[in-house]
């Protein structure tokens, strides 16, 4: 298969490493933290490596597994280093109380991180719909994306397939703000009475 480097070693990390690991991708974690980073690359296996932080990323495709609140920064940080790079945003910009996003139709987070990134990475919103627990049961489930590079967006999408996932193509980069508001429905969908054990799909009637 192919190098994933994931920035981050949070749970959405550990779950979006572990699961690319088990369907035969070779795992970099990057984090501030490089014991943490080491940590989880020790609890992936499969050949889980760590990079230097701000270092070139040794995947093509970038998995920003960051809180919303510091991505424009971490991006900022590796600047050219992500030159050529197509960069997963998985982040939720959830307000206080999870009643709403912080973000605003074309301000989405990952038109930000676009518009911090070099201007030849390429940003695509997933993941942000799947809760990590339902990530690490390794069952089949749809990914809803959003993205602007049609190149990028293929790329994104032979990865879903290959970790036994469905991509759904919601269109270009201005659809990120329609995920994220999306991600508002999900959680009070799992706060009043669904659980964490659910996804958001799409059916053909």
């Amino acid at each position: 298969m192919t190098t994933i480097s994931i920035i981050g070693a949070g749970n959405m990390a550990t779950a979006i490493g572990t699961r690319a690991a088990k369907h035969g991708h070779t795992i970099e974690l990057m984090n501030r933290d490089t014991a943490k980073a080491q940590a989880l690359a020790d609890q992936i296996g499969d050949g889980a490596t760590v990079g230097a932080f701000g270092a070139t990323p040794a995947g093509d495709i970038v998995i920003m597994a960051v809180l919303y609140s510091g991505a424009v920064d971490v991006v900022g940080h590796y600047g050219d280093a992500l030159a050529g790079k197509t960069l997963i945003d998985i982040s939720n910009p959830f307000n206080a109380d999870i009643s709403g996003v912080l973000t605003t139709a074309g301000n989405s987070a990952s038109q930000q991180i676009a518009a911090a990134a070099p201007a030849d990475a390429h940003v695509v919103k997933a993941f942000n719909l799947i809760f990590g627990g339902v990530l690490a049961q390794d069952k089949p489930v749809d990914v809803f994306f959003a993205g602007d590079s049609a190149e990028a967006k293929a790329r994104v999408a032979a990865f879903l397939e290959s970790l036994g996932m469905r991509p759904l193509d919601a269109g270009g980069l201005e659809m990120a703000y329609i995920l994220e508001s999306a991600g508002i429905l999900l959680m009070g969908l799992a706060r009043n009475g669904a659980g964490f054990d659910i996804a958001l799909g799409a059916k053909a009637l």
